[in-house]
């Protein structure tokens, strides 16, 4: 099969030709990949901003596919079934986080494109438990995003607050950020889009999707924010949220990887104020997400690339050439 393998990081991805992978657990399935989703998270991992992949590895964590063959302890699944894979590919079930429904911290969790391989490849193995049923009828391309932008994006939206906030502040509008301003305004809340300054191809993109404002990330926005949201890896945005937010509001990053927080006065803190990060999902975020997003519906901005050009696509998303999200076809 034709494969994109990161062999070291801080280099890019090679082509590769390597055999169909082989079910080994009983409770794991072959994919026939029809598209996966690029993730800034891949970005950091090819970097060595996350420092312990599984190398060899085949990237990437937003899978749609078409089950090829199944283990002997998949019931719920059948040969024909088209599926979603995300970020969180294992976990123990076992531990206190899994026992108390935050198996996003399980310890021994693994990861789709990271410790495990990932679908930026013609095939992909997935344990069954993880993955999410799909509708036949959907197109590929649409659906890998919100195997993990909207994922992530949904999670971080309920940790600050969910369906209660009025006023919703989004900083970095990339995939996960044009996913949820839909999901907000479904929802009837007021967003306010920040993005890289001079960026008016996402202003527009976040304007177009019911945002009620757009500016740059040093602007401040015309009203007081009950909650912000930072998708972009940039420490100094959470200040710049903490800045904009009212008494008891929460800004909570979405990014696995960020650079350092600059120090602060007190005074932007108080008031019940609060910082707070996103880890990975939990299933029950998948399955909530996927409930409301047909409902909303919800739209993805998409470019699309062959897989053999995973390379540009990643360095598309690290430069910012396009507003939405990028995906790969085998």
């Amino acid at each position: 099969m034709n494969a994109m393998v990161l062999e070291h990081q801080g280099q890019a991805l090679q082509h590769r030709q390597l055999p169909v992978p082989e079910i080994s657990q009983p409770d794991q399935v072959l994919l026939r990949v029809e598209a996966c989703g690029v993730c800034r998270t891949d970005l950091h991992i090819l970097d060595g901003e996350l420092t312990e992949p599984s190398l060899p590895l085949i990237p990437g964590h937003q899978i749609v596919g078409k089950v090829v063959a199944a283990g002997n302890d998949v019931t719920d699944l059948q040969v024909g079934d088209r599926v979603g894979v995300p970020w969180l590919g294992h976990t123990d079930g076992t531990c206190r986080y899994c026992c108390r429904g935050q198996e996003n911290l399980c310890e021994q969790a693994r990861f789709t494109g990271y410790t495990l391989d990932g679908g930026y490849a013609e095939y992909a193995l997935a344990y069954a438990p993880y993955c999410y049923p799909l509708p036949p009828e959907a197109e590929a391309l649409d659906i890998a995003p919100l195997l993990c932008a909207g994922l992530i994006g949904f999670r971080t939206w309920r940790l600050a607050g969910g369906e209660s906030i009025q006023r919703l502040g989004i900083y970095g509008f990339g995939a996960a950020a044009h996913i949820l301003c839909q999901i907000a305004c479904w929802y009837g809340q007021s967003v306010y889009a920040f993005t890289r300054p001079g960026d008016e191809q996402a202003q527009k993109l976040a304007r177009d999707l019911g945002a009620v404002w757009a500016g740059s990330s040093t602007e401040d926005p015309p009203d007081v924010l009950d909650a912000a949201l930072v998708f972009a890896p940039v420490g100094e945005l959470m200040v710049s949220a903490l800045k904009h937010v009212d008494r008891g509001a929460s800004v909570v990053s979405g990014g696995i990887h960020m650079s350092d927080i600059p120090s602060f006065p007190y005074g932007l803190l108080w008031e019940e104020r609060s910082l707070k990060s996103t880890a990975n999902l939990t299933r029950e975020d998948g399955r909530a997400f996927l409930e409301v997003a047909p409902r909303v519906p919800v739209r993805t901005e998409v470019h699309a690339y062959p897989l053999g050009e995973a390379n540009q696509a990643l360095e598309d998303l690290r430069e910012g050439r396009f507003a939405g999200a990028a995906v790969l076809t085998p």
